[in-house]
């Protein structure tokens, strides 16, 4: 389905959403530091802090031989990767190391460059100089064996502590090693439900399907640890208290993923990798009550479900279903029953009857997706429900109704989970 110009969200759009992160949050955008102390605090992984360094003084009490390589040097207020520099090891008996470029640096080389960032060469927001040398998170093999020398991120927008987009952006030769998509690096949208990449950008506009000089597809890579990188972006929203944000994510090969950064102005190319809208996304989970980080993650994920990774294991193409297809609907002990169905391609959610869905244990109203306000019936409970449907399984979030109690079928099949098949108008199952 190609995306409406009303779907996008533009630079002024943004900035009203941005505008509703109270003062108090904001900080956290700004400052490396305060993020790493509140990550800590709240026991979020983030990487370790060796040292910071906040007057040229403090050079002089860092023993930088004792430092454990790999690291990374920043600057506490920076941004667009500027200031940071990659070390990777340092050679036996020497005061000589290594960047991620395999030259050499010496201790006067590394002083240098920190005090270029004390100096406020590479700041970016307020007169905060810091420097910090922290812990070069060695990245999972999934993703590194795409990268050119530096580390992939995964950046999460979350809005109304619930995940809406996310990208992974994969270092290029062009961009230095660096996952800035202004810089060259690669950006893949990634289907929120499946953790599965779908899209891919190379730069800031040129649409992929295969990784540059290779036969390697950009879809299909399945993100490690997927629903411990949503759970801990919506757990940093939360912790510093942002209505909406991006959250940049590392994956450790070892110790999973570990937050590198909160953004409180997230750029906007996140939507062409993904070849979806965020205004369309962030309309559809503005007011929504969301109990805590974990409800969170499950709304984002049946709401914003490509279905892109049936798409890609798949290699019967469309599969045909009448009408009224039988299918098998599991309960919350995931044993199938079997139930008749409804084809509704009017109705965008599908929906299930209030019996059958108390019935299977999937209604629980202290435990709801959320409710949604409907025309003719008021406001239904949305609940997560998980059907077989020709040998497709689809996990979606479907309304429950009184109003199919008592027909033939209680499952009404809407639009959203209908992708992948065609409807046979003249069959009858």
């Amino acid at each position: 389905m190609a995306t409406k110009p009303s779907h996008i969200l533009g630079m002024n759009s943004r900035n009203y959403y941005t505008k509703l992160n109270p003062k108090s949050a904001r900080k956290f955008g700004f400052s490396k530091l305060k993020t790493k102390e509140l990550l800590e605090e709240n026991k979020i992984p983030t990487a370790r802090v060796y040292h910071v360094f906040s007057t040229r003084t403090d050079l002089e009490q860092v023993i930088w031989e004792q430092i454990p390589t790999p690291f990374v040097i920043k600057p506490a207020s920076g941004s667009a990767g500027k200031g940071v520099a990659i070390i990777t090891e340092k050679k036996p008996n020497q005061s000589v190391w290594l960047d991620q470029d395999g030259d050499e640096l010496s201790k006067i080389d590394i002083e240098l460059h920190t005090a270029n960032i004390l100096d406020g060469e590479f700041t970016t927001w307020g007169s905060s100089n810091e420097a910090i040398v922290e812990e070069m998170i060695v990245s999972h093999p999934t993703l590194a064996k795409y990268s050119y020398h530096g580390t992939p991120d995964i950046r999460v927008i979350v809005f109304n502590s619930v995940p809406i987009m996310a990208m992974t952006r994969i270092p290029t030769k062009e961009s230095e090693g660096k996952a800035n998509l202004d810089k060259g690096a690669i950006g893949l949208g990634i289907d929120i439900a499946t953790g599965i990449t779908t899209h891919g950008v190379y730069g800031k506009s040129e649409h992929i399907t295969h990784f540059p000089d290779t036969k390697k597809k950009v879809n299909g890579i399945k993100i490690p640890h997927w629903n411990e990188v949503l759970l801990i972006a919506v757990k940093a929203a939360t912790a510093a208290g942002f209505v909406y944000m991006g959250a940049d994510i590392f994956i450790h090969a070892e110790q999973g993923p570990m937050i590198v950064e909160l953004n409180g102005f997230p750029g906007l190319s996140i939507q062409l990798c993904n070849k979806a809208g965020l205004k369309r996304r962030l309309e559809r989970v503005e007011g929504i009550e969301v109990r805590n980080p974990e409800h969170g993650v499950k709304i984002g994920q049946a709401l914003f479900a490509e279905r892109f990774a049936d798409k890609i294991k798949s290699e019967e193409g469309l599969r045909i279903i009448s009408t009224r297809p039988q299918i098998e609907v599991f309960d919350e002990e995931k044993n199938a029953h079997s139930s008749l169905a409804f084809v509704d391609t009017k109705r965008y959610r599908s929906a299930i009857s209030e019996q059958l869905a108390t019935q299977l244990g999937l209604l629980d109203l202290d435990d709801l997706l959320w409710q949604q306000q409907e025309v003719v019936e008021g406001k239904l409970p949305v609940v997560e429900v998980t059907i077989l449907l020709k040998e497709t399984k689809i996990k979606t979030a479907m309304l429950v109704t009184k109003r199919l109690n008592k027909g033939r079928h209680r499952v009404e099949l809407g639009r959203q989970d209908l992708q992948g098949f065609l409807v046979n108008m003249d069959d009858e199952e």
